[in-house]
């Protein structure tokens, strides 16, 4: 059975998190930031681990980006 990507919001501490995300990349080079977030991508693609929910997350993303 193939889900559905769920967009609505689901983090307890949403700004928490997106403090924490923020402090991942500062005072990264341009180079590192970009590997920091292939890696992170590809961790949270396999977590997921349905590849067409995945693609259904980039396809919103580049579409919105």
């Amino acid at each position: 059975m193939t889900r559905r990507l769920r967009t609505e919001p689901r983090l307890a501490d949403a700004d928490g998190f997106y403090e924490a995300l923020m402090a991942a990349y500062r005072d990264l080079p341009e180079e590192a930031a970009a590997k920091l977030s292939a890696k992170l991508i590809l961790l949270l693609a396999n977590h997921i681990g349905e590849e067409a929910v995945v693609r259904e997350a980039l396809e919103i993303a580049r579409r919105e980006g």
